[in-house]
């Protein structure tokens, strides 16, 4: 199975990663993807950048070195409302939005309320990827939250990163592979992101290729394979 996209992607706007959208694109290049997304870290994360920011992200090119440049973010939930740090529209003018649960922007709640917090997160219509459940710090419904996302045609990202021996998020993985299973078993799309926050990482999913190899999931459910079928699902 070939993948040739990346979603998950940051740049120095971040303020704890070291690349460059353009450097970003030419990783990207030289593996042969042929999309990337930036989809930098939204304000409520320390260190990141200004809500201006996301508003100005139409100056990037469409493409850069022929790597079609998606402009997004990755926005935080801040509650079990399923509140995040960008409006509606803002969130609106954004190609691509992941939104994910991130230790600064919010402690860890009960397994009921982080799966409440999920659900109405996708609820939003703007709201396009689930970013890296998995996450041993917050349990959650995997079957609930598999369905809501089949509902609200939210992709569930399976990410790379937290699949890293070295990241705060590792000690997932058995569930990351119940929520591969489950995806299948419900029809749901998945997504794999790189979280690269170097340039080197665009389109690395070593640590997800261990894993889906055991596993048997039809190609149309993986939005990587296709440019088409992840715009098609973001609905651009």
């Amino acid at each position: 199975m070939k993948f040739i996209l990346d979603v998950h992607c940051h740049t120095i706007a971040s303020g704890h990663a070291y690349s460059t959208v353009t450097e970003n694109a030419l990783s990207a290049y030289e593996k042969g993807l042929e999309l990337i997304a930036v989809t930098d870290h939204a304000p409520k994360m320390p260190g990141s950048s200004h809500k201006l920011y996301f508003s100005n992200l139409h100056v990037i090119p469409k493409y850069i070195k022929d790597v079609e440049i998606l402009k997004g973010a990755e926005v935080n939930i801040l509650d079990k409302n399923g509140t995040v740090d960008l409006n509606n529209n803002a969130l609106k003018k954004l190609d691509i939005v992941i939104a994910s649960l991130h230790i600064p922007c919010i402690a860890p709640m009960t397994k009921e309320e982080n799966t409440q917090a999920m659900i109405n997160t996708m609820k939003n219509p703007n709201i396009h990827i689930l970013g890296h459940p998995g996450d041993p710090r917050y349990p959650f419904d995997i079957k609930e939250v598999v369905y809501y996302a089949k509902k609200t045609n939210t992709a569930i990202e399976i990410n790379n990163t937290s699949l890293n021996p070295l990241n705060p998020r590792f000690g997932g993985t058995e569930t990351i592979c119940t929520i591969l299973e489950e995806c299948v078993k419900q029809n749901t799309c998945i997504v794999l992101g790189s979280d690269a926050h170097y340039c080197s990482d665009i389109g690395n999913f070593s640590n997800i290729e261990k894993i889906i190899e055991n596993i048997s999931i039809p190609e149309n459910l993986i939005l990587n394979t296709n440019k088409e079928l992840l715009k098609k699902h973001i609905g651009k």
